[in-house]
C-alpha cells in the first residue's frame, strides 16, 4: 500500500459528498482491473474500498454495472461487493466499492459451493428476457428491451448487434455470409426446450468469480439480465478456470435440458464475437470455427 499517487482534488471531494469518506490521504494500490478500468484498493482509517476509474463518459457503463451489483445482491445467493457510489467528475468517471479480500476457486469444496449459489441465482425467474434497461458486457453495449421469446431476443439483441460490429470492421467475410442464413434457423433451436427468463450474471468467466476470506461464493463485474440460465454454464466452460467439481455440482442439482451442447456453441457465440469487435483478430478463427459448426447442424 502507497500514497505514491494522490488522488485528484475534484476525486476526493466528490466521494467524501457521496459517502463521507475522506480519501485525501488514502493509501492506494492497483489491483487488476482488466484492460477496460483502473482499478485501486483505498485505505483511510479503518476503511478499505474498491474503486474503479476511467475517462467521464464512461459513466452510463458504472451505473450500469452498479445496477447490476444490487440486483445480484438482493438475490441473496452469492457475495456481491457492496455499492457505495458511482458519479463523475469534469475528468473522471467512478464506482466506489466495498473492497472484499478474494481468492480464485481451487478445491472441490469451492466449485460445490459457487455451483449451488448459480443455481439459487438462477432460479429466481421473471416474466420476459432482458433487463429494465440497457447495460454493458466488457465495454460493449448490450441492449436488453424485455421480449417473451427467448429465441428472438438472443437472436436480436445479441448476435446481431455483434454481427453488425464485425461487418463494419471488415471482420470475415465467412462468419458474416454463414451467420445471416443461421440467425434465421435459431428458432428451430427451441421448439421443444422453452427455457425461463432466470436471473443471470451475463458475463461469467473465472475472471469475475471468487471466494472470499470466509468460503463465500463471489461475483462481480456483472451484465446482469433474465435469459435462458444456460447461457451462464455455457460462458463458464468457454475460457475454463472453475474447479470439475463446479460442473458436476451444477449438473447434479439442474441438469441441461437435451441439446446444450449446440446451444452452448451459440451462446459462447456471442462472447467470442464480442472479444473479435474489442479485441481483434485474435477470435477470428475461433468465431469461424463456431459458425461452422453451428450451421453444420442447423443448414442442411
Amino acid at each position: 500500500m502507497t500514497n505514491a499517487r494522490c488522488l485528484d482534488a475534484e476525486l476526493v471531494r466528490a466521494l467524501k459528498e457521496a459517502c463521507g469518506l475522506d480519501f485525501s490521504r488514502a493509501g492506494t494500490r492497483e489491483i487488476g482491473g482488466g484492460c477496460i478500468n483502473r482499478v485501486l484498493e483505498l485505505r483511510a482509517g479503518a476503511h478499505t474500498c474498491c474503486l474503479k476509474l476511467n475517462d467521464a463518459g464512461a459513466l452510463p457503463m458504472f451505473e450500469a454495472e452498479a445496477d447490476g451489483l444490487v440486483a445480484l445482491a438482493a438475490n441473496g445467493a452469492f457475495r456481491v461487493p457492496r455499492v457505495l457510489t458511482c458519479g463523475a467528475t469534469a475528468d473522471a468517471a467512478y464506482l466506489l466499492l466495498e473492497y472484499i479480500e478474494m481468492r480464485p476457486l481451487s478445491s472441490a469444496e469451492d466449485g460445490r459451493r459457487f455451483a449451488e449459489a448459480l443455481v439459487q441465482l438462477h432460479r429466481d425467474t421473471g416474466e420476459n428476457f432482458g433487463w429494465v434497461s440497457d447495460n454493458f458486457v466488457g465495454a460493449s453495449a448490450q441492449t436488453n428491451t424485455p421480449h417473451p421469446g427467448w429465441a428472438q431476443f438472443f437472436v436480436r439483441q445479441r448476435l446481431m448487434p455483434q454481427l453488425a460490429l464485425a461487418r463494419s470492421a471488415g471482420h470475415g467475410a465467412t462468419i458474416v455470409r454463414s451467420l445471416d442464413p443461421l440467425l434465421e434457423r435459431v428458432p428451430a433451436m427451441f421448439l421443444d426446450y422453452c427455457p425461463r427468463p432466470s436471473l443471470l450474471h451475463g458475463d461469467l468467466w473465472h475472471g469475475n468469480a471468487a471466494m472470499d476470506a470466509e468460503g463465500r461464493p463471489v461475483i462481480f463485474d456483472p451484465a446482469v439480465y433474465r435469459g435462458d440460465r444456460e447461457t451462464d454454464l455455457a460462458m463458464c466452460e468457454l475460457f475454463g478456470g472453475f474447479p470439475s467439481a463446479f460442473y458436476a455440482a451444477y449438473r447434479t442439482a439442474w441438469p441441461p435440458a437435451e441439446g446444450y451442447e449446440l446451444r452452448k456453441t451459440l451462446y459462447n457465440l456471442y462472447h467470442v464475437l464480442n472479444h473479435l469487435n474489442l479485441f481483434g483478430r485474435a477470435y477470428l478463427g475461433q468465431a469461424e470455427r463456431m459458425v461452422r459448426s453451428l450451421a453444420s447442424e442447423l443448414i442442411r
